[in-house]
């Protein structure tokens, strides 16, 4: 029962009370109510026994013993006391009504006792009720929520795709087990470990395995629980909860998302009395300050390592930093593998495959994509989830969901298909570029039109060749208007297309090295100190338009070659257009039969053919991870409001 119940049940047995005292109870017998001028005729033909008078009212009794009441008007009636003797009429009086001893001394006491209950109210509040927590009294109080050791149910076996993060807090699990294993060697077991990594890669999934494993008590808190709107609450949560945690030692601390308080100092607008810096100055002396915290273990998860002061990062405080990165292709299997033992699958799904076409998905994304294959499942009555439900949840992920209600005019579904068409041949004749995956004219997300190209291989770098052959096929589509439409009837679809084309070239000048006239240099702005803050350039107003130069070289001559290659094949552009505007979405093996002049292929039947897309089943290799990779879906005409 919480705080709300225990209040609300005991102002209705406060409100229960006050009705039984102060109501009345007058129990009374049936009787006639008589106005005063019959009571007076009554009275006068001698059929009145006895009256009982209480201020106004005239109760009174029959010689039949039946009885009546009446009320005596507010006019002085001199005559009616004789008429009562006259006509042998017993005459009574009410003796006036004395509270009892306890009535008197409840109504004496009743203000003191509803200024006590209002009081008692109050302090209650005030210290969080019977829990102690969440009242204005209890802001230093820590709000780390304490996990026991049967309660946390999540172990290694839970946690999939992150096998080396894994093997990196191993031992942490073991030195919970069995402290003297190390310490026989004189072995001292890291104080924290900072779990660094993109978002929904498991970094707090790894935490609670850990403590899972180790069967050890385990604190969660959030670095925003830390920080309030008066100064010094932060320091005051920190010391509690290192405290709390050394009455369970050996335990683990652990504290999601650091860098809400744990950013670089100095950058805050209050100086050195900044709320944030105080509370992390109070983090970093209960880590490692004079006073050790033995057995205690601070794990920390951020996906934003760079901008966590140096301080908290040094040996001593986090010993060890732990990347939890994107799965390469046996992580994403793997991962798959967990998900997929929840939901009824079909047995020609194979994890593997799916695996291949995902690239660049965390776990969460894989987490997301197996329940929107279900869902779909769900919504066509299948009692299985195939190949074809995970194929419409990743295109979904990836290119946004179908926009069936919006309706193209048949010109402008004419110049998507054109536009999408050119994305796809410049896309698959230049060097060094994905495969086409699927091309479709129907509007997902914001775009009216996309191509989707997905890698063979996991990656992690790029050739210059590959750059290039990227900025051609982002300029395919606008190229193949204006060779269908003339340069005069180019549309702004191409506008996300023109963004990405010049921050790649932009990116090969100032960044990678690629520009042969400015060489392998890095052209970028000066360091200030504080992340996020940009500087000045660090190069003169001459170099600046040479970079000009250089990216404007990249683009014109990715745009000619571009136009080359769709001039020479300006049949299979007019063939896929038609193949587009026919099926309106068409996928690998529709692309190859138009790219080989053949008649195209109608599209896969699901229920006949295994989903593989150009995608092999073949046996998974090691390899590098994709450096967040997420397929490269190329959006036509954006939708403009």
């Amino acid at each position: 029962m919480n705080d709300m119940a225990k209040n609300l049940i005991l102002w209705l047995v406060i409100a229960a009370v006050l009705l039984a005292v102060f109501q009345n109870f007058n129990p009374q017998t049936a009787q006639d109510t008589l106005t005063y001028s019959e009571f007076v005729k009554e009275i006068q033909s001698d059929r009145v026994r006895e009256v009982s008078v209480d201020g106004l009212i005239i109760v009174g009794t029959r010689h039949d013993n039946s009885r009546f009441e009446t009320v005596r008007p507010q006019i002085a009636d001199d005559r009616l006391m004789d008429d009562l003797l006259n006509h042998n009429v017993t005459v009574k009086g009410q003796k006036p009504e004395q509270p009892s001893l306890w009535q008197q001394l409840l109504v004496a006491s009743f203000p003191i006792l509803l200024i006590i209950v209002v009081f008692m109210f109050f302090m209650r509040q005030m210290q969080g009720g019977a829990g102690g927590k969440g009242g204005p009294m209890s802001f230093g109080k820590s709000k780390a929520r304490l996990l026991g050791e049967d309660q946390i149910k999540t172990t290694f076996a839970d946690v999939a795709g992150v096998d080396e993060a894994k093997e990196e807090v191993q031992e942490l699990v073991e030195y919970l087990r069995d402290p003297s294993k190390f310490q026989r060697l004189g072995g001292k077991i890291p104080r924290g470990v900072l779990m660094a990594g993109p978002p929904g890669t498991g970094k707090t999934l790894l935490a609670k395995a850990i403590a899972g494993e180790a069967k050890v008590p385990f604190f969660s808190i959030s670095g925003s629980d830390f920080v309030e709107m008066f100064v010094g609450v932060g320091a005051s949560r920190v010391r509690d909860m290192f405290d709390q945690a050394k009455k369970q030692a050996p335990c683990i601390i652990f504290i999601d998302e650091i860098d809400a308080v744990g950013r670089h100092r100095g950058g805050g607008h209050g100086g050195g009395h900044d709320e944030r810096e105080q509370t992390l100055n109070q983090l970093l002396v209960e880590m490692d300050g004079f006073e050790g915290n033995e057995g205690i273990i601070v794990i920390a998860a951020t996906n934003r390592p760079d901008v966590l002061d140096k301080a908290l990062l040094r040996p001593g405080r986090f010993d060890r930093q732990v990347f939890v990165g994107l799965p390469d292709i046996r992580g994403r299997e793997q991962i798959l593998k967990v998900h997929m033992r929840k939901v009824p699958i079909d047995e020609k799904t194979k994890p593997s495959i799916i695996a291949r076409g995902t690239p660049g998905f965390s776990g969460a994304d894989l987490a997301n994509l197996v329940n929107e294959a279900a869902l779909f499942a769900a919504r066509s009555n299948k009692r299985l989830v195939t190949m074809e439900e995970f194929e419409k949840a990743r295109d979904k992920i990836m290119m946004g969901a179908e926009r069936k209600s919006m309706v193209m005019g048949e010109k402008e579904k004419q110049n998507t298909a054109y536009h999408e068409a050119g994305h796809a041949i410049v896309g698959r004749l230049v060097p060094e570029h994905d495969p086409v995956h699927k091309v479709t004219i129907i509007p997902r997300g914001r775009a009216l039109g996309v191509t989707q190209f997905l890698p063979e291989d996991d990656k992690y770098s790029l050739s210059k060749r590959a750059l290039e052959s990227q900025v051609c096929t982002l300029f395919g589509g606008r190229i193949a208007e204006a060779m269908t439409l003339g340069e005069d009837g180019v549309t702004t679809g191409a506008q996300n297309d023109i963004e990405r084309a010049t921050s790649l070239a932009r990116n090969m000048v100032t960044k990678w090295g690629l520009s042969e006239k400015l060489g392998p240099l890095h052209y970028g702005e000066d360091e200030t100190g504080m992340p996020g803050v940009s500087g000045a350039p660090n190069y003169s107003a001459a170099t600046s338009q040479a970079i000009d130069e250089e990216v404007r070289k990249i683009i014109d001559e990715c745009y000619a070659k571009a136009r080359s290659l769709l001039e020479e094949n300006r049949d299979i552009l007019e063939a896929m257009k038609d193949a587009l505007m026919e099926y309106e979405t068409i996928d690998a093996e529709q692309v190859d039969d138009l790219m080989k002049r053949k008649k195209v292929r109608p599209p896969r039947d699901w229920h006949d053919d295994d989903f593989s897309g150009h995608i092999k089943d073949e046996e998974v290799k090691d390899k590098p991870a994709d450096n967040g990779k997420k397929g490269n879906p190329i959006g036509g005409p954006a939708e403009h409001h």
